[in-house]
């Protein structure tokens, strides 16, 4: 699909598999726009063809340009924060980055700074994107890696929907205390509050569903520590932390589930990757994030995971 933005407008070029097909049947099928959506863009005139207003009804024809306006300004929502910002993907429908262990995701009280969603707010100020900082996911204060932001509503709508419906797919790496006695295996258990401390979730028969998938990619006898690659099948608080600690094999550095002097400055929790449809187009995106203040081991299966998407698949 060949898409281009024009100061508000986003225009596509109508591809060959959208030809003899309405205007709204594209936005609601293909698009697959919400409704409330559709009925501003219908009351606003933010559909047009070619430059012209027309009825939803037309058919369209391969080769002219549909016309979305999908880049309205907009007020950033939270504090501009003038700091470092790791961008490992970027179009003008999108951002991810690479948020590091110790900061927040986005702000929890109005006013907050120091999240990540503060240093994205300052990185479109910067670079003119006039709009709303909307984060599709979140991921723990210590814990690094890729997160992903939405950069005008439809994008929002659509990847909260992929988040929701689990197309949007997220590898994290663990370095975690002792040998597992199997190799790969899924933790399928619940996870509620703990009456006993107010930060702390705990397996609970009465808690939320949790499924957590583990394989073992390296030991190390010396550190009796395992690299460990985890992927989440829900999405709950704390998830990883709490199922590695529950089966005796807690997150190297994490202080409120495991050892609080194991040596580590740091939790060894890194989501590794994020794989995601694209909110317009479709196509299936991956980005891969780099570490930074873990041990070399974890590092060198990052590179090895950036090296497998780069090459021709």
């Amino acid at each position: 699909m060949q898409m281009t933005k024009a100061g508000e407008w986003c225009e596509i070029i109508v591809p060959e598999e959208w030809k003899n097909k309405k205007i709204e049947q594209i936005l609601k099928e293909n698009l697959k726009i919400p409704k409330k959506m559709l009925h501003h863009f219908r009351m606003n005139k933010d559909v047009i063809v070619n430059g012209q207003t027309v009825s939803w009804s037309r058919v369209l024809q391969g080769g002219e340009i549909l016309q979305i306006r999908l880049f309205q300004a907009e007020d950033y929502g939270i504090v501009p924060d003038n700091k470092k910002l790791d961008v490992l993907l970027e179009d003008d429908h999108l951002l991810v980055v690479n948020k590091p262990a110790g900061i927040d995701t986005h702000p929890n009280v109005p006013g907050q700074t120091g999240t990540l969603a503060n240093r994205v707010a300052f990185y479109f100020q910067e670079n003119r994107v006039l709009t709303k900082v909307r984060h599709i996911h979140r991921l723990d204060r210590e814990t690094s890696g890729a997160v992903l932001f939405a950069k005008h509503a439809l994008a929002g709508a659509t990847l909260d929907r992929y988040l929701e419906q689990r197309s949007i797919s997220r590898t994290y790496l663990a370095i975690v205390h002792g040998q597992l006695k199997r190799s790969e295996g899924v933790i399928d258990k619940p996870i509620g509050k703990d009456r006993h401390h107010p930060t702390r979730k705990r397996v609970s028969p009465g808690g939320q569903k949790a499924v957590t998938e583990y394989k073992v990619l390296n030991y190390d006898t010396q550190q009796n520590v395992s690299l460990v690659k985890l992927k989440l099948q829900t999405g709950r608080t704390h998830q990883i932390r709490v199922h590695m600690s529950h089966i005796g094999h807690p997150v190297a550095g994490d202080r409120l589930y495991g050892n609080k002097k194991d040596g580590y400055d740091r939790q060894a929790l890194h989501a590794a990757t994020l794989s995601f449809p694209h909110p317009i187009t479709g196509e299936q995106l991956t980005s891969v994030a780099p570490s930074y203040n873990l041990p070399l081991i974890l590092q060198k299966e990052i590179d090895r995971m950036t090296a497998y998407y780069r090459r021709d698949r």
